[in-house]
């Protein structure tokens, strides 16, 4: 994926045994063959099909990721897949901080900014994932929290990152934030991107948060959204190749 390139990115989570996540990733394989030059597509299986879906997509332009990893390269940590791991079984990206994990298990900024860089040095792309909760917007505390959470996360350097802005509010209720909201985030993500990194100009940062097809086209439009990280609709082969014909 370049720059330029927007990224369409279906993140499973715990779903799908082997045979639903090869059928998935057989289908999504076809709708990435069929997309623009200007879309890049990912998926992100549970860690039990990672293996089986690499066999799938192997020669498709559809890259793989995990869905988390540890940020230690290896050692007593029962339960926990390493960075090198993923790599070693054909992953490019790998999601780190997602929300579920910092408010469901009460990761930190700097644990995901120790899993980010885990991740660059076993050549991995991380993506790294931001945003505020309900209370936080309501109380007038979202592009605090944000910036925060980019000052915590975000690694220094020149490893090459992608940054995931998901309220947290708008995962998995059927709420997105308005187009206006993203905008103004998006907006403001990409300044502290700036200040923080040389390359902070060019980190694709992503919308996720209830993507769906409907709303797609009108997301993927917005100044400062390179893509889209799509949960519960990337679990429809059909719904996320609508996705990915809205980037183009």
């Amino acid at each position: 994926m370049t720059s330029a390139k927007r990224l369409i990115a279906g993140n499973w989570k715990m779903n799908g045994l082997r045979a639903e996540a090869l059928a998935l990733a057989r289908a999504v394989a076809v709708a990435a063959a069929g997309a623009g030059e200007g879309c890049a597509v990912a998926v992100f299986p549970p860690f039990t099909a990672l293996e089986a879906v690499a066999a799938v997509l192997a020669g498709s332009p559809v890259g793989l990721g995990g869905q988390d990893c540890h940020e230690a390269e290896a050692g007593a940590h029962t339960g926990s897949v390493s960075a090198a791991m993923l790599a070693d079984l054909g992953c490019r990206y790998v999601i780190v901080g997602h929300s579920e994990r910092r408010h469901g298990l009460g990761e930190t900024s700097g644990i995901v900014c120790a899993k980010a860089e885990a991740a660059i040095g076993a050549g991995l792309v991380p993506i790294v994932c931001v945003g505020e909760t309900l209370e936080q917007r309501e109380a007038g505390q979202a592009e605090a929290t944000v910036a925060g959470q980019i000052a915590r996360s975000v690694p220094d350097g020149d490893g090459r990152i992608v940054l995931a802005y998901e309220p947290v509010w708008a995962i998995g209720t059927g709420r997105t934030a308005s187009t206006a909201d993203i905008a103004a985030m998006h907006a403001g993500i990409r300044a502290r991107l700036a200040e923080r990194r040389g390359d902070g100009g060019a980190i694709p940062i992503l919308y996720g948060g209830s993507v769906k097809p409907d709303n797609a086209a009108e997301i993927l439009a917005l100044a400062n959204v390179g893509g889209v990280l799509v949960g519960g609709a990337s679990l429809d082969a059909v719904a996320f190749a609508e996705i990915v014909r809205a980037a183009g």
